[in-house]
């Protein structure tokens, strides 16, 4: 067979479906929103697919399929409970030229049931041809991913478009560039433009000159550990990217997302080995900007988490540089919970500290640096990025500070593999085991009762696959 995938308009058109159960009702409310005139016959009706058929006027037949039950039908769907009955229902379809679709059975269909995505006026249909319909759910899920929340308004608004473009956009390949620029900017900021702005655009396309491109810069937070944790924002910014400015501590699979016209700049931002200073990278980012395009800051974690995020940003506003965060999965929840470690749990930790363990080069004057006797004495968990270079210091400080040395501690560290490496003991030895287990950095250490949370004996070393 070969499928073509036709839109048909089944608005008022009468349809049946057959059967009442589960996979009927899931039937059912794939077609509701494309205004078919339904009706249902089945011996039994769950609860739910009789309540949905009440609310939305859908007669409901309390028997046996019959033959004149097909009359004036222009599509069915034979989903029943009974395979012999769906067979039976494919047959009689097709003797008379009727449109039917019967679950389970490619070859007693005339047309197939896709994967579908609906939202307002779009609709998307995904068909394998039935070989493996758990492949288009799983296509399904990702264009799903990839839609703007705002999709509907979006589709008005460009639809609105068309008319006003012919009127003042003459030049076709003009008028062309006009509609297919001002959707992609729309779909990447999941935003339209006013009236005026719809004007001025239209009136530059009119004479020749381009008005599609986003400007600025985008802060993007990469996530910790695997590519897939990036958000669907994020992954979105990197696709529109005329530039891409990245740091050492991401999963080198998300700059595959990036155009190929995008040019990919790496800075390598790493605790203790920078290749370019924080001054140096700012100035990049002004420069690029100014260049035209979008520019996306690409960082591991979250931007404002230890990140100098907002360095960046304040020194692109001081320029008049528009730009813009979008938010990270950020390590210090993250990592621990990986590793089964919760940072907050009820009735043993109802708070946790965030602390650096890196103080701008400062590392031999840590125990001066950090306070200690403060962070001795807070109940909650304590976190510490970008400290696993001073461990033992860390460890040392707080005991001396009046923790005790008896209280949990772990060293997580996370890969770009989705895994992570766990070393669990106390303050009191927590240092010792992590040189024996080699622990490499980056890692984070948690100090309190939830380090011993979730994990294998005190003091091992584990490794877990997420």
């Amino acid at each position: 067979m070969a499928y073509f995938p036709f839109f048909v308009d089944i608005g008022g058109k009468n349809g049946l479906i057959a059967g009442g159960g589960r996979v009927a009702l899931h039937k059912l409310q794939k077609l509701l929103p494309y205004g078919a005139k339904l009706q249902i016959v089945a011996p039994e009706v769950s609860e739910a697919m009789e309540q949905t058929a009440l609310e939305n006027d859908i007669y409901v037949i309390k028997r046996a399929f019959e033959p004149s039950d097909l009359n004036e039908m222009f599509f069915v769907i034979a989903a029943s409970d009974d395979a012999k009955v769906n067979a039976e229902i494919g047959r009689i379809c097709r003797e008379r030229g009727i449109l039917v679709n019967v679950v389970d059975d490619k070859e007693a269909c005339s047309f197939l049931f896709p994967s579908l995505v609906k939202e307002g006026n779009l609709s998307i249909g995904i068909s394998t041809e039935g070989t493996s319909p758990e492949v288009a759910a799983e296509l399904r899920s990702r264009v799903v991913s990839m839609i703007p929340a705002d999709m509907d308004t979006i589709l008005a608004y460009l639809g609105s478009l068309r008319p006003l473009a012919k009127t003042h956009v003459k030049d076709t390949g003009r008028r062309a560039a006009f509609l297919k620029d001002t959707a992609r900017v729309c779909m990447d900021t999941n935003a339209v433009f006013d009236e005026r702005e719809t004007m001025r655009r239209l009136e530059a396309y009119a004479h020749g000159e381009e008005a599609g491109h986003i400007e600025g810069v985008l802060l993007v937070g990469a996530g910790c550990g695997s590519f897939d944790l990036i958000t669907v924002r994020g992954l979105r910014a990197i696709r529109q990217a005329r530039v891409l400015v990245y740091d050492d501590l991401i999963d080198q699979r998300l700059l595959a997302y990036a155009s190929e016209r995008c040019e990919r700049i790496y800075v390598g931002k790493r605790s203790g080995r920078h290749s370019m200073a924080q001054e140096q990278i700012q100035k990049l980012l002004i420069q690029k900007a100014r260049e035209g395009g979008l520019v996306v800051r690409l960082k591991g974690g979250d931007p404002f988490v230890f990140g100098r995020g907002m360095e960046e940003m304040m020194a692109l506003r001081s320029e008049g540089i528009p730009a813009a965060y979008v938010p990270g999965v950020t390590s210090c929840v993250a990592i621990p919970a990986f590793a089964g470690i919760p940072v907050t749990h009820r009735e043993i930790s109802r708070s946790f500290h965030v602390i650096t363990g890196h103080l701008a080069g400062q590392a031999a004057d840590l125990c001066s640096k950090l306070d200690f006797a403060s962070l001795a004495r807070l109940e909650g968990t304590l976190v510490f990025l970008m400290g696993f270079g001073q461990l033992r210091q860390i460890a040392d400080g707080l005991i001396h500070a009046g923790k005790e040395a008896a209280t949990p501690a772990a060293v997580v560290h996370g890969t770009f593999d989705a895994s992570v490496t766990v070393v669990r003991g106390t303050l009191a030895d927590i240092a010792e085991k992590a040189a024996e287990a080699a622990m490499q950095a980056p890692a984070v250490i948690i100090v309190g009762r939830v380090a011993a949370l979730g994990g294998a004996r005190e003091g091992s070393m584990e490794e877990n696959t997420i």
